[in-house]
């Protein structure tokens, strides 16, 4: 029986995919490199920062690196605050969890930062009473550590969850976790979220096969 659904913030609760781009293209460009949609697709989007920067430049100093993601941050917080809004639907769903008693989590590699500041900007504060940080773990996503440790918090097992994610890295950590997931297209293609281990894809919580995922759970939605 469901008795939990679990939740990524970027992507997923909102797109926040734009804003994240402009603002790694921004703060790359102040270290002289410029890119371009396709190489954040590759390279950073859906990854834990630290991961980023290694990536990206395997050279810099730890202290260098730590500045440069609060710099992309603090950027991101300053061109988010009038341009996210939360996803079709989504407001509505969770309202609707609420009423069936579904416990809610929220599972993200967000630093805790943006986590406060987009939950505060959507108004959705007080809706996870779980949230898992990728940054306060061993390790994040595409890891399954964070959903482990989700599912241990809520105290059910795999089977009564159902993960929302937005990226293949996300997909990949909640399939790990034996967890089924939810693809949602704001931000890859089909192809990459079904090949990461999605077993649905919603276009947003307003897309009908939404509907049949929870019937073939006993809910209504």
């Amino acid at each position: 029986m469901l008795s939990a659904l679990l939740f990524d913030l970027d992507g997923t609760l909102a797109d926040t995919n734009p804003i994240h781009f402009l603002s790694w293209q921004k703060i790359l460009k102040r270290y002289g490199l410029e890119i371009e949609q396709d190489f954040y697709e590759d390279h950073i989007s859906g990854k834990h920062n630290p991961q980023i920067i290694r990536d990206i430049f395997p050279d810099m100093a730890s202290e260098a690196g730590i500045q440069l993601a609060d710099e992309k941050e603090s950027l991101f917080r300053e061109l988010a605050t009038n341009l996210m809004k939360p996803l079709p639907g989504l407001v509505d769903f969770l309202n609707w969890a609420t009423t069936q008693n579904l416990q809610l989590a929220l599972v993200t590699n967000a630093p805790k930062a943006n986590v406060d500041f987009m939950l505060n900007a959507l108004e959705l504060s007080n809706t996870f009473p779980v949230v898992v940080l990728g940054e306060e773990l061993p390790k994040a996503k595409p890891d399954p550590i964070p959903y482990q440790i989700t599912l241990d918090k809520l105290g059910i097992n795999a089977e009564e969850a159902i993960a929302f994610e937005d990226s293949p890295s996300g997909i990949i950590s909640a399939v790990g976790a034996n967890i089924l997931t939810v693809g949602v297209l704001s931000t890859h293609p089909t192809e990459d979220l079904l090949n990461a281990g999605a077993k649905w894809l919603i276009e947003d919580f307003t897309d009908s096969k939404l509907k049949q995922i929870l019937y073939e759970h006993g809910l209504l939605l």
